[in-house]
């Protein structure tokens, strides 16, 4: 790697890490007033999820109505590998407001945890809503074949998704994986080793 690309990287860590620490202390001062509050982004490791999940159940409870907590904390139960509680918590959101810019990736999470607990319908009707509103969602086509290839064993729906996908985005590594997933498929080996992608 190089130096210049390595200084980079730490700067921009520098500069997420005091934009989180930042939205968490406007956040902390705007309790009592009209400002919503938003969730602090920390490092990922488990504590900073317990104290980001704590924190937001707190909010939540002064303020039932905030969508961008409830998405972080359906974020937090999607990466601490606990998709029930994911799966409300973006319920939650949309419930609050189905109409946003990022209802696509709201309802791609959340089909992605449908798909961990063996909702494959449930799945992919997310997954097909998301790309509904959005075309151009490459997360939810990509997650949409890899249900139908990996578990409900529809290669030819698989194959379209996909095909949907190289339509948008032939170059990239993820678009040429995708397109090696649709090869493998078409020549009849077993479904792809892709698995859900946020």
């Amino acid at each position: 790697m190089k130096k210049e690309n390595l200084v980079f990287m730490l700067v921009a860590l520098l500069v997420g890490l005091l934009g989180g620490f930042l939205i968490f202390s406007v956040a902390n001062k705007n309790k009592g007033g009209s400002a919503q509050q938003t969730m602090p982004m920390g490092s990922g490791s488990p504590t900073d999820y317990s104290q980001r999940i704590a924190e937001a159940e707190k909010i939540l409870a002064q303020d039932p109505k905030n969508y961008q907590v409830w998405v972080q904390l359906g974020n937090d139960y999607f990466d601490t590998e606990q998709p029930q509680k994911a799966v409300n918590a973006y319920s939650k959101a949309l419930e609050i407001d189905s109409n946003r810019q990022d209802t696509p990736n709201v309802l791609t999470d959340q089909g992605v945890m449908y798909r961990k607990m063996g909702l494959f319908d449930k799945a992919i009707a997310n997954f097909e809503k998301a790309s509904s509103l959005d075309p151009r969602h490459l997360q939810s086509l990509y997650n949409l074949g890899v249900v139908y290839a990996n578990d409900v064993n529809q290669r030819d729906k698989a194959i379209a998704a996909w095909q949907r996908y190289v339509a948008l985005d032939a170059m990239s590594p993820q678009g040429q994986q995708v397109k090696s997933m649709i090869e493998e498929l078409k020549a009849g080996g077993g479904p792809p080793k892709g698995g859900a992608w946020k």
